[in-house]
């Protein structure tokens, strides 16, 4: 804890001391910005109308549980584990990383700006900041309560039957935490890399959000929470969003918008296996 602590105080001190911004990078439209705040309150709706018709276990259905049905293989030795105070530390690395966060989008600005608050940067990295938290969230939760994936504590005899009982032991899949962590994580460093393109800061900006995203992951695989592969998607769903949304608003038109514009993402699961379906147009 106390080395977590102290590493925001070092990253905050180098955000202290970088040069201020001449001109934003980026830049809000009223029309994209509905779009996308909209999609990110869409996912929500769609998760929790999913959330109403997922059921929790009943003991009887714990009892029926058998490894040798998970799939891919290599998820499996994930049941072994199980850790109270692994998940308990998996928030508070996450938390780190959103501070981290915080911090950078506070050193992304400019002196003089406008006549107000709406027009700083301040609050167009934070518009962009809720908009990839929001499609992150929403997005995870309605393919947690679509997919309904059991969670590997389940299968684990030494987890409380009480927590294999709860409605959210059915929502493996993908990881929120890994989502969250790896969204803010290349979030605060895109951002950084492109408010400060000529800063010696930018690597340690990138090592410590990315180590602490990765940092959170690993503690959610130790408490038993999600398997590797939930955490896969987890990280890469997230690093979509954390540099998707940064890119879409970034003062230039071109091919790397017009790739954004033209994505989809769709859940899928087939009774065995599940993922997330990718599709551009160019």
């Amino acid at each position: 804890m106390r080395f977590i602590y102290s590493f925001i105080f070092t990253i905050n001190t180098i955000l202290a001391v970088a040069q201020t911004p001449s001109e934003s990078p980026y830049t809000l439209k009223t029309g994209r910005e509905a779009v996308l705040l909209g999609a990110g309150v869409a996912s929500y709706g769609a998760a929790f109308v999913f959330n109403k018709k997922l059921d929790a276990f009943t003991p009887a259905e714990v009892q029926q549980l058998n490894v040798l049905n998970i799939t891919p293989h290599f998820d499996r030795r994930a049941t072994a584990n199980y850790s109270a105070s692994a998940a308990r530390l998996s928030d508070v690395t996450l938390v780190a990383d959103i501070a981290l966060t915080g911090g950078v989008i506070l050193a992304c600005r400019r002196p003089t700006v406008g006549s107000g608050f709406f027009t700083s940067d301040l609050y167009t990295v934070g518009v962009m900041y809720v908009e990839t938290m929001l499609l992150t969230n929403g997005i995870k939760s309605t393919v947690k309560d679509a997919v309904e994936r059991t969670r590997p504590f389940a299968y684990n005899a030494a987890a409380p039957l009480d927590d294999k009982l709860d409605k959210d032991a059915r929502r493996s899949f993908y990881s929120g935490h890994a989502s969250n962590a790896f969204a803010t994580a290349v979030f605060a460093a895109e951002v950084f890399r492109h408010y400060y393109p000529n800063s010696k800061a930018k690597p340690w900006i990138w090592v410590g959000s990315l180590g602490l995203a990765a940092g959170t992951s690993y503690l959610r695989y130790e408490a038993g929470q999600h398997f590797p592969s939930d955490l896969l998607v987890g990280a890469a769903m997230g690093s979509l969003a954390g540099w998707g949304i940064p890119k879409l608003h970034q003062n230039r038109t071109g091919s790397a918008q017009s790739v954004l514009t033209n994505m989809t993402a769709m859940p899928w699961s087939n009774g065995l296996a599940s993922g997330v379906y990718l599709r551009t147009r160019f």
